[in-house]
């Protein structure tokens, strides 16, 4: 679960990064990019999960879409933060102060027996290394409709039905969040546990592709294009046709290896 509360004290403390929270990084990596009406930094941790958290920078303060879960990342980022120079108005947490933002349906699945089994499997792990603590309080949107934070648009639909109760979000009619950043390369396994979960992610994915966006980002990942989109959709398609065409399991692992 992605935490606030170590930034909140980390950015009350001193800071190393520049003012336009560009400096070098120790661990993390951010690349920029300039929207049309906002600024988006995607800070790639390169932590044992891959993941990925999203700020988006607009005229009057920042959103931050999944919070760093390894401290050693919490603290750089907290700095990075703090050389930007604006104050945090919301943290959106589709898988997690009154700025932190739960999608509908997210608080109950988080009591529930996948979640927390994610969990343990996290603290057996990595230890202390992460950070687990939980929300003081949150606020929690519907899993669509429209948000306006720092003066952009955050509009919220669901996302794969396979996934966890989260959304998807179009950021300034630009960007498109999903969980796992489109990529050209094997989809995670927790993307296509069976035919069920190939045709959830396909729709999802020729959703994003029909939103317009130019720029694709997610919790787990680095900043795609269309292109990847598509090599995505076209993946899956022909997963599903391997899997008509092979039975028997010995001989679609070896079709999908070719």
């Amino acid at each position: 679960m992605k935490k606030i509360l170590w930034i909140v004290s980390l950015l009350a403390g001193g800071g190393v990064f520049g003012a336009q929270g560009d400096a070098a990084l120790l661990k993390g990596e951010v690349k920029t990019y300039d929207m049309d009406g906002f600024r988006l930094h995607v800070y790639l941790t390169q932590d044992a999960l891959g993941d990925a958290t999203t700020v988006v920078e607009g005229r009057d303060g920042l959103v931050i879409l999944e919070m760093p879960l390894f401290k050693e990342n919490l603290k750089e980022f907290a700095g990075y933060l703090k050389g930007l120079g604006k104050p945090v108005v919301k943290v959106v947490a589709d898988y997690p102060p009154d700025q932190v933002v739960l999608v509908e349906g997210m608080s109950e699945f988080a009591k529930g027996a996948v979640y927390g089994g994610m969990l343990e499997g996290f603290k057996a792990a990595f230890g202390d290394a992460i950070d687990l603590r939980e929300h003081a309080g949150h606020e929690e949107v519907p899993a669509e409709g429209r948000r306006i934070w720092a003066g952009v648009a955050f509009d919220f639909s669901r996302g794969a039905s396979s996934d966890f109760p989260a959304s998807s979000v179009v950021i300034g009619g630009q960007v498109c969040y999903t969980h796992f950043a489109p990529a050209k390369a094997h989809l995670s396994p927790l993307q296509i546990t069976g035919p069920e979960a190939v045709d959830a992610q396909l729709a999802a994915l020729k959703a994003a592709a029909a939103s317009g966006c130019t720029l694709f980002v997610g919790g787990h990942g680095a900043p795609a294009t269309p292109a990847e989109v598509e090599f995505q959709i076209a993946y899956l398609e022909k997963l599903k046709s391997l899997v008509a065409e092979n039975a028997d399991a010995g001989a679609l692992a070896a079709a999908l290896s070719a």
